[in-house]
Parts: C-alpha cells; sequence; structure tokens
C-alpha cells in the first residue's frame, strides 16, 4: 500500500473520472436516463470521436456507465441510479457554490420546471408530486421514507403494484433536487410513477434531452388526483409554474 493510503473505498478514482470535463458533460447527458452512442457523447463533451471513446473506456472501466449493443450500434448509459444520485447531488452542490457550467438558453427554464433524475420526476415537478404524496399521506417520513397504506390503493389506482416490485434496490427514497434544494422520490415507486407519468400521457420528453412538458391530461390527472396545480406556459407548451 503507498504511503498516505487508506484501506476503503477509493473516492479519488471516483473522483478523477467524473472531474474531467469531458467525461463530467457526458455523464451529465446520461443521467436523463437515456442510452446515447458514442457519436452523441462526444458531442455533448464537445471532443473527437476518438477522444470520446477514450473517456468511455475509462467511464466504463471506471463502472459509472455500461455498454449496450444494438444491431451495429453501441449504446451507453449509467451502471444503476446510485450513480445518477451522485450526479444529482454533485450538480446541487456545484449549483448552491455558484459553479455554474450549463450554456444560457430556453432549455435551462424548462429544466428547472420537469425533467428526468435518470428514472423518476424531477424539478419543480418532481418535488411538488412528493410535497403533495406527504400531505395526502400516500408516503411518510416518521421512521425513513415510506409508502402508506393508502399510497399502496393509491398507486394500485394507476396500475403501479407496489408488492411485485423488485427488492434489488429501496422501494423509496428521497433524491435532492439540485435546481429546487428539496427531495424529489426516487426508488423502485419514484420509478414506477414516472414510467406511468409516461405511458399515460402525463409527459413528454422535450425534444431527446431531459426536460419534460406536462401535457394537458397530466395538468388534469396532477390536479384532480394530488392537487398539483399546472399552469401552461407560452413557450414549448411548457409548464410556466407547477405548485
Amino acid at each position: 500500500m503507498k504511503p498516505g493510503m487508506k484501506d476503503g473505498p477509493d473516492i479519488a478514482r471516483i473522483a478523477a473520472l467524473v472531474g474531467d470535463p469531458a467525461r463530467a458533460n457526458m455523464l451529465t447527458a446520461l443521467v436523463g436516463g437515456l442510452a446515447l452512442t458514442a457519436g452523441e457523447l462526444a458531442r455533448e463533451a464537445a471532443v473527437t470521436p476518438a477522444t470520446a471513446s477514450s473517456h468511455l473506456a475509462k467511464l466504463q472501466d471506471g463502472g459509472l456507465i455500461i455498454q449496450q449493443k444494438q444491431g451495429r450500434h453501441r449504446y451507453f448509459r449509467l451502471s444503476g441510479p446510485d450513480v445518477a444520485d451522485v450526479l444529482e447531488r454533485l450538480m446541487g452542490l456545484a449549483a448552491r457554490a455558484g459553479h455554474a457550467r450549463t450554456r444560457p438558453g430556453p432549455k435551462e427554464p424548462a429544466m428547472r420546471r420537469a425533467r428526468v433524475c435518470y428514472d423518476h420526476l424531477a424539478g419543480d415537478l418532481g418535488v411538488a408530486v412528493a410535497d403533495a404524496a406527504l400531505e395526502r399521506g400516500l408516503v411518510s417520513d416518521e421512521a425513513g421514507l415510506a409508502v402508506t397504506g393508502t399510497g399502496v390503493d393509491w398507486l394500485a389506482g394507476l396500475g403501479i403494484d407496489v408488492g411485485a416490485m423488485p427488492r434489488s434496490r429501496p422501494a423509496l427514497r428521497s433524491c435532492l433536487d439540485w435546481t429546487v434544494r428539496r427531495p424529489h422520490l426516487a426508488g423502485a415507486v419514484g420509478a414506477a410513477l414516472c414510467r406511468r407519468s409516461f405511458e399515460l400521457g402525463w409527459v413528454q420528453r422535450i425534444g431527446t434531452g431531459r426536460a419534460l412538458r406536462v401535457t394537458p391530461d397530466g395538468a388534469g390527472a396532477l390536479r384532480e388526483l394530488l392537487g398539483v396545480t399546472v399552469t401552461p406556459g407560452s413557450a414549448g407548451g411548457g409548464a410556466a409554474e407547477i405548485r
């Protein structure tokens, strides 16, 4: 063992992988939960294809991403929700410390209103859903975040069977939202609720990015089922206000 090194997880290696600007841009692009090609990630990082391949190999070797082959194409995605959680928290820390790297433009307000955080709802929308679930007794945080009996029935009404969820990840946990700086719902339940929101047509992706728009059907359902008010905006069909 080298002098100064201690036993245990090597966080320095992970920090070095995330700390490179090009790799940080690639990882941030993958927080939306989509699998992207090497070419798409090269464009996100503003590097050449050869440089992108080198970065992707390092990220894969470090266990932060996985590769999937489909026909002649190779796709990359984050290796799991724990990676997305760490990245979301780092983005929150960077925002609080004043280290902004995002390019200004119309995409930023949409990201703050509603977006996907790996596989669950985030932004103003995600936090509003989490607040409503707590206020209506669908979830409880008295002894750790958990779905209540009322919540189990409510989710069943949406076609979500809590009892059938895999035990390989927590059923429900909070994820600190980097834009709102308050928690939204993650875990298997958060993922199922996000997936069902897409299936029911409540939300749609804006382009291929992380930002979402709430559809008229979604606005009506959120108001009726959770008391969450979505005020339509004038630009891009997005939500001007979510509360």
